[in-house]
């Protein structure tokens, strides 16, 4: 992996957990993700009208993230209602990359160097170490928010290798990403406005007053999914994968400086494992 793969997959790694931390500091986290990717299908719509479609070996991938995505967009709800930023995001961005990289050389073909081994156990190590400090969860569940969190975990690492084999199929990473955000969002939109459909009303105040911020998060989820589909298709999945999921650093210094969540040494020693895989994987 060149440094311009590290860079570009460590810019998405803030993307990513700035849009997530957006959900977490929200008073409605189902429908904020509902209006973040219901504004991402616009956003999706103008990329596609610009860059085009990808081509037709990648739309059976597409379908299948689609499919899986909707549960991904549940049980990230669920943890985030249960759990804190701090807790919640590490556990499910660190136990995903070490199921892509297990699975990965069996179901893709793709075989990791011991360095790179050593990269992927040390990410994934360090946020986990950062995840399961001991922390109060307001108004939450600890219980709960594992379990949400784990079952998070799998299908994020369902949906990397599916999308992984789609962008590669699809000749282009921009291409695949539009498309994808332009069609991914409106089924878990539709089913939460179901759910809301006694207080339409109240939901539709709410994403009045909350797309300007909504549309911010939208474009940096579309940014760093880019990003990440584009860095798998010049470097092992597992190995991107794990990457970025240095995203759990920033979410970290989010959740402290911005949503008053409490640092301990525990998640410090778990920030030097995440900084010791990069570099082994850097090096790999």
């Amino acid at each position: 992996m060149t440094w311009t793969i590290v860079g570009a997959v460590l810019f998405a790694a803030l993307l990513h957990a700035s849009w997530n931390a957006l959900i977490k500091s929200g008073k409605d986290k189902a429908l904020d993700t509902a209006l973040i990717h219901i504004l991402g299908c616009g956003v999706g719509v103008v990329l596609v009208a610009v860059f085009g479609l990808p081509r037709r070996e990648a739309w059976p991938w597409l379908a299948a993230s689609m499919t899986i995505h909707i549960g991904y967009y549940i049980t990230l709800v669920g943890a985030y209602r249960h759990g804190e930023l701090g807790f919640s995001y590490p556990i499910m961005r660190g136990t995903a990359p070490l199921l892509v990289a297990m699975l990965s050389g069996q179901l893709i073909g793709e075989h990791l160097s011991p360095a790179a081994w050593i990269g992927v156990a040390g990410i994934s190590g360090g946020v986990l170490l950062i995840g399961l400090t001991r922390s109060h969860v307001h108004g939450g569940s600890r219980r709960h928010a594992l379990g949400y969190a784990l079952a998070n975990a799998a299908i994020i690492a369902a949906y990397t290798m599916v999308d992984g084999l789609g962008v590669r199929a699809s000749g282009n990473a921009l291409q695949y990403v539009a498309l994808l955000f332009m069609l991914d969002g409106l089924p878990y939109f539709t089913i939460v406005m179901w759910q809301r459909r006694a207080a339409l009303a109240d939901s539709i105040a709410f994403m009045k007053q909350r797309w300007p911020v909504a549309l911010v998060g939208s474009s940096a989820s579309l940014g760093a999914y880019a990003i990440a589909l584009w860095a798998m298709t010049k470097a092992p999945v597992a190995s991107v994968a794990a990457l970025r999921e240095t995203s759990v650093l920033f979410a970290t210094l989010i959740g402290v400086l911005m949503l008053k969540e409490r640092f301990r040494l525990q998640r410090l020693l778990g920030a030097g494992a995440v900084v010791i895989g990069v570099m082994a994987l850097r090096l790999a």
